[in-house]
């Protein structure tokens, strides 16, 4: 179970052009856009499941180096954040929240880069999701959407990121926000008004 769990976690990050394979003491990886093949040991693929961010993030490096994975640093389209948005909130929307959250290691896979999300690039995607939400008639300002699309967008990044689900007694009422790099999306305290958190998920799924 471990050894599929590393390879999922392995085809996650490769290349279109790359197939990994398991083997008897780690696994293969076949290039088929240089027709070449580059093996691992079977240490360096348990780090893929239950190494630190240190070494995941090494050996991510040594693939993209190597040309076998596709650079998940690079910023997200503008174009492609509200995409993203309307999509969750139409999933919000007709399965429910709830299974929404259920589905997020699907799409938002553990955070393999070893350095830690900064305020700059955290505040970029703020700002974008903050501008397709309130001027989309459809999401309207709708922070679930805001916080699980920050969420997906952040952890394919490769970026730390925690969902946080709240409530507060008087009035009583939900909130859901997403923090990295010490920044909430969308706000934690939204008016000034304090939520307690009730669920927090911070590896891809609660």
């Amino acid at each position: 179970m471990a050894e599929t769990d590393a390879l999922a976690a392995m085809a996650r990050i490769l290349s279109p052009h790359c197939r990994v394979t398991g083997m008897t003491d780690g696994a293969l990886i076949a290039d088929w856009k240089r027709t070449r093949f580059l093996g691992m040991t079977a240490a360096d693929l348990r780090k893929f499941t239950g190494g630190s961010p240190e070494e995941r993030a090494e050996l991510v490096t040594a693939l993209l180096r190597a040309g076998c994975a596709a650079d998940r640093r690079k910023r997200h389209a503008d174009a492609a954040v509200g995409f993203w948005l309307r999509g969750v909130h139409l999933l919000i929307r007709t399965m429910g929240f709830g299974r929404v959250l259920r589905l997020l290691s699907l799409a938002a896979p553990e955070y393999a880069r070893a350095d830690l999300p900064s305020a700059q690039e955290v505040g970029r995607l703020k700002r974008a999701v903050r501008s397709h939400s309130r001027s989309s008639w459809l999401v309207n300002g709708d922070c679930k959407s805001e916080a699980v699309t920050a969420f997906v967008l952040l952890r394919r990044c490769g970026l730390q990121a925690v969902l946080h689900v709240g409530v507060r007694e008087h009035p009583f009422a939900l909130h859901a926000w997403t923090s990295s790099g010490g920044l909430c999306i969308p706000d934690a305290d939204p008016r000034g008004h304090a939520f307690t958190p009730v669920l927090s998920i911070g590896c891809g799924g609660p």
